[in-house]
């Protein structure tokens, strides 16, 4: 019951803040919303308020607004609260509205995950591996690093950090042992390695592996800013390269694309690791669904841009005929993809 209300939490609150953002502007922009909805099919609750008519639908994992006049075989009357009586800045606006909004709620849940506290390993040893340095030298179980060459480590993650990337020289390690500190200089072992991207790089390792021991890893709210910035800046950066590599071939489109079903799995179980978790994961998502919904493919959000600018640059709109050949061709590709992603994400779960 916890996974289900995580996965229902984390995609109606993406969903929702992503069509509020396309709402709101048209709002704003003076265009008639005549439907919000949560959710496609059937209606299971609604209100009409004003002009817009608000409303929960039988499946909610989706949702779509509806705009007064945004159909243009539909039989415009050239009011000005129809969305194609609109500039084409304003429509551009509207349309770009969701995914802004997306990209606002990754970082306000970053930056609320860095002021509560985001749980982190210590540079507490757990664990030490055969045949590496760590072993070689003595070190023990339950030893706490708290210093390399002189630079002070307190987590997992920073320590794993300057020890992979010393492939020169040696290491001098300062250990806590109960009350007991010691020093120790290690040579690293150099391994080769694949990255994300599957290309072979050089990493230093020394043998060890993190222990059980949490702190809670809190900043101000200043520096909780700045992290949270810093973090959609680095995802950011990390999911377009990837997008990248995938498009030319350097990764795997079967093992680096998601769809719906293993995200859903990811959350199930981010949720039974706490709250702190399962926020920072639906700004992830977030942060990656205003990603995909900008690229310009016709039928998203992306394509809409581009249809706009193109109208902008011929100073009249692409032929509805050319619009819907463009779309129907786009959505049947999408629909083959998501059938491949969803079969995949099933073949995965079951573990073939």
């Amino acid at each position: 019951m916890l996974e289900f209300i995580a996965i229902l939490f984390v995609f109606s609150t993406i969903i929702l803040i992503h069509e509020f953002g396309h709402f709101i502007m048209a709002k704003k922009c003076g265009v008639r919303v005549e439907r919000f909805s949560l959710g496609f099919g059937p209606e299971l609750l609604g209100v009409k308020k004003g002009d817009t008519r608000y409303s929960i639908s039988l499946i909610l994992f989706g949702g779509y607004v509806k705009m007064a006049g945004d159909d243009p075989a539909g039989g415009l009357t050239g009011k000005s609260w129809e969305y194609l009586s609109q500039p084409v800045s304003k429509r551009l606006s509207i349309v770009a509205a969701g995914p802004v909004l997306n990209y606002i709620l990754a970082f306000l849940v970053f930056f609320l995950v860095f002021v509560i506290g985001s749980p982190t390993p210590t540079s507490r040893i757990g664990d030490l591996l055969e045949d590496y340095p760590a072993r070689a030298h003595n070190l023990m179980q339950g030893d706490k690093i708290i210093a390399v060459d002189g630079k002070e480590v307190k987590y997992w993650n920073g320590l794993t950090e300057i020890i992979h990337n010393s492939l020169e020289g040696s290491l001098l390690l300062t250990i806590q042992r109960e009350d007991r500190f010691f020093k120790v200089r290690i040579f690293p072992k150099i391994e080769e390695i694949k990255n994300i991207w599957g290309q072979p790089v050089k990493t230093a390792f020394i043998g060890i592996r993190p222990s059980d021991e949490i702190a809670m890893l809190r900043y101000n709210p200043f520096v909780a800013f700045y992290k949270a910035g810093e973090r959609l800046f680095l995802l950011s950066a990390l999911t377009l390269r990837g997008l990248g590599a995938v498009v030319t071939g350097q990764l795997s489109f079967r093992e680096s694309v998601a769809g719906p079903i293993k995200i859903a799995a990811i959350i199930g179980k981010t949720a039974k690791l706490g709250v702190v978790y399962l926020f920072s994961l639906m700004g992830v998502i977030s942060m990656a669904l205003a990603i995909f919904n900008i690229l310009p493919i016709p039928v998203l959000d992306g394509g809409h841009v581009v249809f706009l600018i193109l109208e902008k640059i011929r100073k009249k709109p692409l032929r509805l005929k050319t619009q819907e050949s463009i779309q129907n061709i786009a959505m049947t590709v999408l629909i083959i993809l998501a059938l491949f992603v969803s079969y995949n994400d099933i073949m995965g779960l079951m573990g073939k």
